[in-house]
């Protein structure tokens, strides 16, 4: 065999396939057929001449040749974005990843600056909880709620978010006001679902008591944020959003968290103009977003 008999496109599907663990997930990721996807790894592995995935009742499962050459692949396709990075330095587009709570309720006000200083230029939202890789050319700048830690990334902490546990007017009239942690195993709480990593993680840093149940429950931060507005119960909220909802601090003492905010770009893309100048315009907008609240008192309930 030589490289010849070798299509970096049967290689792609294959890297997919090995990040994603199923041929579904990969054609998802791809935008290509999943009939496609099946078609490209069983090439690739007539063309090597073994098998690279042991087919199971419950999927694919890599074998220990696909693992050694998916390490080649990976700085293959890391070369390949890196390229492609460099070829496009003059595209007119700067695509911009954050979870869905950033994206939606905090990025789109911030992004009018970046509007008004380049106008020419598109800018591309994508608003999701899932991480997108940096180093994958997946996104140009990333904003997280945690450092990101991948190689050849430059990153900035703009703040952070003041987390605290509110409800609206209307739902502590109706269920009275919470005098304790323990007292919220009572009353409705909104609060994880199925990601019972939060659930450990919010009692561990003793947000809610290990009894805490959540009777409105979503692992998406978003959804969380539309039922504490809508009153279904009390919920955790950053007070920069809080505060403009109308929603009431409760236990202000008890829930008082800092999570910290942090934008990232690829390193390459410093030298890029326009990322880099939406990176620094961004940050900017976003450390005077952050620290808008720490100069406003947070509105309480009263407590007797």
């Amino acid at each position: 065999m030589s490289v010849d008999d070798l299509e970096w496109e049967n290689q792609r599907v294959f890297l997919a396939v090995l990040r994603s663990g199923s041929l579904s997930g990969a054609a998802r990721m791809l935008g290509i057929a999943q009939a496609t996807a099946r078609r490209r790894v069983e090439k690739l592995e007539a063309a090597l001449g073994t098998s690279l995935f042991t087919r199971t009742p419950s999927g694919l499962v890599p074998t220990e040749q696909a693992h050694a050459l998916g390490e080649h692949v990976d700085a293959m396709d890391t070369a390949a974005r890196a390229f492609n990075r460099r070829a496009n330095a003059g595209a007119s587009s700067v695509r911009i990843t954050s979870s869905e709570l950033l994206g939606v309720q905090v990025l789109p006000p911030l992004l009018a600056g970046v509007r008004q200083a380049l106008p020419e230029l598109r800018l591309e939202l994508s608003v999701s909880d899932r991480l997108e890789a940096l180093a994958r050319q997946e996104s140009d700048i990333a904003v997280r709620l945690q450092r990101p830690t991948e190689a050849n990334v430059v990153t900035r902490r703009v703040g952070a978010l003041q987390v605290g546990l509110y409800a609206t007017p209307a739902c502590i009239e109706c269920h009275g006001l919470p005098l304790s942690l323990a007292a919220l195993k009572d009353m409705p709480v909104i609060g994880p679902d199925r990601r019972l990593a939060d659930h450990r993680r919010l009692v561990q840093e003793g947000v809610f008591t290990p009894e805490q149940t959540f009777l409105i429950c979503s692992d998406s931060h978003l959804a969380q944020f539309a039922a504490l507005r809508a009153g279904l119960g009390f919920g955790l909220c950053p007070q920069q959003l809080a505060e403009p909802a109308g929603l009431v601090q409760v236990l202000a003492a008890e829930v008082n968290m800092a999570v910290d905010i942090w934008i990232a770009m690829h390193h390459d893309l410093r030298r890029v103009k326009r990322a880099a100048t939406v990176f620094d315009l961004l940050a900017a907008a976003l450390e005077g977003f952050l620290a808008g609240a720490l100069n406003q008192p947070p509105s309480s309930a009263h407590q007797p």
